[in-house]
Order: structure tokens, then C-alpha cells, then sequence
């Protein structure tokens, strides 16, 4: 038989053939040893997963005296949210809930200058600001803004942003450095104001120095979604006479939440927070009810904050004031 022939002819020749087929071997051998060394110097070199810094530096754009904060939410394009102590939630403009597939769960009464309005509230929203992200248990959004033209902004950042960073304000160089509050520390010679939270919105001791050097102290809100540097209720006014302490004023009218209010526009000779001054603030004395809830004299907005580095740290109750050179 033939088959037998062919066996023996490869027992015969088994030598040779084992010898090729090692070699093989330990050519695969030595090849999957390279490939495993340079796969592992090149995990060693990369190191671990990079984790998220401590804190980051952001330019922002300035819009009436605010600070507009850059970020996207769930992925979408970059938008623009403005920076406010003033608002207990963060909200998001009507026209973008429903390409950024937010899920309504329920509504809140969102409380502002002329009055008061209801508001839808959103889930699953995910704000990607630089490096950081930011999750609030819910956003809200005003129905008033889907029938104004819209401008500006896509949003606001409220009292849940500032309480997930320290945050700095630049107002000079235009930039925002967020800080995670556990790794914050401050060891520059800012004037350091505590603050209380009522309804989420800092409160601060200030005074008004008058001309003669009359000294009007009163408690004031905190709020960086004001342009101007002071708005001031009817009844602080009233009492301490400051619209004639104010000179020459003319009529005006602030917008907010709830419709449009009428103050007068003026300046008075001094604001001190702290040991700091700022001279001649602008204020807008307020002819019918306030700014603010009752036993508040009004607040104190970015035209007085904007004249100094300004740190919120809502973790340690406390706002940094730090002088430019």
C-alpha cells in the first residue's frame, strides 16, 4: 500500500521537520515577548487615567456689567449662562429644552424684583464647564423668556453652581477660575467679608457714608446679576433720606422677573464693605416696594463688586475681596 510508503517517508525525515517547527516556536515566542514589553512601556509611560484638575481658569464675556459664563450642556454646542447669586436655581431658556432631552418633573415660584412667576422643572441636565462638570438635581425655566426676542443669555447659573465651586471673578482681566471647594485656600490679602445664606443668596453687612460723614449701615443681598452697584428698597430709602442725599437724580426702570419697577438713578458719596470703600456707587433708589425681602436694605450688584477680585466661597460662608494693582 502506498499510504505506509508516504508514513515512512516522513518518520524517515521527522528529525529535520521537529527542528523547523521549534524554531517556529521560539521565533513566535520571542515576537509576542516584544509585542508584550512595548505594550507595557507604553502604559507605563502614559500613566493612569488623567482625573479632573482642581481648579480651572475661563475667559468670560461681560454683557450690561454680568458675567457670562461659557459651557455646554449635555454635549451641545458651547452656550452662554449668566452668573447670579441672586437666583436659588439654575435655569435654562425654553427654547433649548427640548433638543437638550430634559425631563419635566415638576415646578417652582421663582420670586424677582416686580413680582413673582412659575416655572417648569427639568432633570438630566449636565453642565460641562472647561475641564469641570457641574449637575444640578434639577434646572428650571421661565416661560416669560420664550416670548421675548431672544439675545441673551442661554441660561442662568444660580445658587447650586456657586455652591459646587469656589469661584474667582476677574473682572479686569475677564477671566472665571472655578476651585473645588476642599482644595481651596486663600493666602492673598483680599479683605475678607462673611456672609450669610438666606434662601441661597449671600447677605452681607455694609454701610453707606454719607456727606458730613453720616454712617448708614443696613444688611444687603449679594447679587452678581446686577449690573449696577447698588439697588435700594423704598423704605431704607425713605428712611434714611437718601435720595436727597443723593443730589441730582433722574426717573428710570429696571426689568426683572415679574415686570418692570420705577426707581430714580443716582450716587452716593461712598459704599464700605469691610475696611474697602467705593467711591461715588451708583444707586437706584426703588419708589415702591424693593429689591429685596423685608429687613434688607437692597442688594449690592457688579458695578461695586466688579471693582475688585472677587472669591465666592459659599463652602465657608465667606466673599474674598482682593484690590487690583
Amino acid at each position: 500500500m502506498k499510504t505506509p510508503a508516504r508514513s515512512i517517508s516522513a518518520l524517515e525525515g521527522g528529525q529535520g521537520f521537529r527542528s523547523s517547527v521549534m524554531r517556529g516556536i521560539m521565533l513566535l515566542t520571542l515576537w509576542a515577548a516584544s509585542v508584550t514589553a512595548q505594550t507595557t512601556a507604553g502604559k507605563a509611560t502614559s500613566g493612569p487615567p488623567r482625573s479632573a484638575p482642581s481648579a480651572i481658569t475661563i475667559p468670560f464675556q461681560s454683557a450690561r456689567g454680568r458675567v457670562m459664563v461659557p459651557a455646554r450642556v449635555n454635549g451641545s454646542k458651547p452656550l452662554s449662562f449668566m452668573l447670579d447669586t441672586g437666583y436659588t436655581i439654575t435655569t435654562v431658556h425654553p427654547d433649548l429644552i427640548e433638543p437638550l432631552g430634559l425631563k419635566r418633573v415638576g415646578s417652582i415660584t421663582i420670586v424677582g424684583i416686580a413680582g413673582e412667576e412659575e416655572a417648569s422643572t427639568y432633570e438630566g441636565a449636565t453642565f460641562d464647564v472647561g475641564e469641570l462638570t457641574y449637575t444640578p438635581r434639577r434646572v428650571a425655566s421661565l416661560p416669560s423668556e420664550a416670548q421675548e426676542r431672544r439675545q441673551w443669555p442661554d441660561g442662568i447659573l444660580g445658587a447650586g453652581f456657586f455652591r459646587r465651586f469656589v469661584i474667582e471673578i476677574d473682572s479686569q482681566a475677564k477671566t472665571l477660575r472655578l476651585h473645588e471647594p476642599k482644595s481651596f485656600y486663600s493666602t492673598g490679602p483680599g479683605e475678607i467679608i462673611p456672609f450669610e445664606l438666606r434662601k441661597d443668596t449671600p447677605v452681607v453687612e455694609a454701610a453707606i457714608v454719607l456727606s458730613g460723614g453720616r454712617i448708614v449701615r443696613g444688611r444687603f443681598e449679594v447679587d452678581t446679576g446686577c449690573g449696577d452697584c447698588l439697588c435700594l428698597g423704598h423704605d431704607f430709602v425713605q428712611e434714611n433720606q437718601l435720595e436727597a442725599a443723593a443730589g441730582e437724580t433722574r426717573d428710570g426702570e429696571k426689568q426683572g422677573v415679574g415686570g418692570d419697577v420705577r426707581i430714580r438713578h443716582g450716587h452716593l458719596p461712598q459704599l464700605k464693605l469691610g475696611r474697602l470703600t467705593i467711591d461715588d456707587p451708583a444707586a437706584n433708589f426703588f419708589l415702591d416696594g424693593s429689591p429685596v425681602d423685608r429687613g434688607l436694605a437692597g442688594h449690592i450688584g457688579m458695578g461695586a463688586l466688579g471693582r475688585f477680585k472677587v472669591i465666592f466661597d459659599y463652602s465657608r460662608q465667606r466673599m474674598i475681596l482682593e484690590s487690583f494693582p
